[in-house]
C-alpha cells in the first residue's frame, strides 16, 4: 500500500493526505448527530489536546527538519527557520486582518476583520476555515520535502504529520458544529458547516507541495513558515478558547497529552 502511495505524484499524495484530515474533521463534526451540547470542560480538554498536537507537529515535523537541512547544506542553521517562522505568523495575522471572522466563544460584536453584515454562523465558519489553511500548507510542504529527499523527511513522516493534524481536527469539527446546533441550527446544517471548514486543507496541501517542489531553495523557509503559521493559530485561537470558563487544568493536561501523542507518532513513525 505504501509503495503504491509513494508512486503517486507528490501533489496527489498531498491531496489524499489533505482529504484524510478533512474526513477526520467531518468525523468530529458528526458528533452533532449524537450530542446537542458538550460540557465546556470536555471541550476545553479537546481543544487543549488539539493545541498540543499542533505545537509538537510544528517542531518535530517542520522546524527541526528545516534547521537540520540548512545545517547539513552548510548554511546558517537558524536563519531560514527564524525568517520562515516569523513570516508564517505574520501571514496568518494578515489573513485575520483582511477576512471577517468570529472566534468560537466571542459575541457577535467582537468580530474581527473588515466590518460586514455576515451572520454569526458564517463568521464562525470563516474563523475555523481561515485557521485550517496553515495546516494544509504544512502537510503539502512535508510531502514536498520528502519528494526532494530532504534529510530527515520521509513520506511516512509526512503521513504521520497529516494523521496528527487530522486527529486534532476532530475536536475542531465538533467545536464548530455542536455550538451551531445549540443555537438552533439543524443537525444536518451544523454538520455541513463543521466539515466544510476543513475543505481548504486538501487545496492548501496541494499548493504547499507544488510550491516547494518547484522552488527547492525555499524548502527550509517553507517548513518554518508552516510551523510559524500553526503556532500563531494555537496561541491566538486554541489556547485562549481552551482556557475559557475555568477549564485551565483539564485544558493544560489535554495540551500535554496532545503534545506527547504527536511527539511519539513523529519519532516512532517518522
Amino acid at each position: 500500500m505504501l509503495e503504491w502511495f509513494t508512486s503517486l505524484p507528490v501533489v496527489i499524495q498531498a491531496l489524499l493526505a489533505g482529504m484524510m484530515t478533512w474526513g477526520l474533521t467531518a468525523l468530529g463534526a458528526a458528533l452533532v448527530f449524537v450530542f446537542t451540547t458538550i460540557e465546556k470542560k470536555v471541550m476545553n480538554m479537546m481543544l487543549g489536546f488539539a493545541a498540543g498536537v499542533m505545537i509538537a507537529a510544528s517542531f518535530w515535523s517542520l522546524l527541526a527538519p528545516a534547521i537540520e537541512f540548512t545545517e547539513q547544506d552548510g548554511g546558517i542553521a537558524w536563519l531560514p527557520a527564524a525568517i520562515g517562522f516569523l513570516a508564517g505568523g505574520f501571514f496568518v495575522r494578515l489573513l485575520d486582518f483582511v477576512t471577517p471572522h468570529l472566534h468560537l466563544s466571542a459575541p457577535l460584536e467582537s468580530a474581527e476583520g473588515p466590518s460586514t453584515g455576515l451572520k454569526k454562523t458564517t463568521l464562525l465558519f470563516l474563523a475555523i476555515t481561515l485557521h485550517n489553511i496553515p495546516e494544509g500548507l504544512a502537510i503539502g510542504v512535508a510531502f514536498g520535502a520528502a519528494a526532494l529527499n530532504m534529510d530527515g523527511a520521509t513520506v511516512v513522516g509526512a503521513l504521520t504529520l497529516a494523521l496528527g493534524i487530522g486527529i486534532q481536527n476532530m475536536p475542531e469539527g465538533a467545536a464548530l458544529s455542536i455550538p451551531l446546533r445549540g443555537e438552533g441550527m439543524s443537525r444536518r446544517r451544523a454538520f455541513n458547516y463543521g466539515q466544510m471548514s476543513a475543505i481548504v486543507e486538501p487545496i492548501a496541501a496541494m499548493i504547499g507541495a507544488a510550491a516547494v517542489f518547484f522552488i527547492q531553495p525555499l524548502l527550509p523557509y517553507a517548513l518554518a513558515f508552516a510551523a510559524g503559521a500553526m503556532i500563531f493559530v494555537v496561541v491566538e485561537e486554541l489556547i485562549p478558547e481552551s482556557q475559557a470558563e475555568n477549564g485551565s487544568d483539564l485544558a493544560t493536561l489535554g495540551l500535554m497529552v496532545g503534545f506527547t501523542v504527536m511527539m511519539i507518532l513523529d519519532v516512532a513513525l517518522g
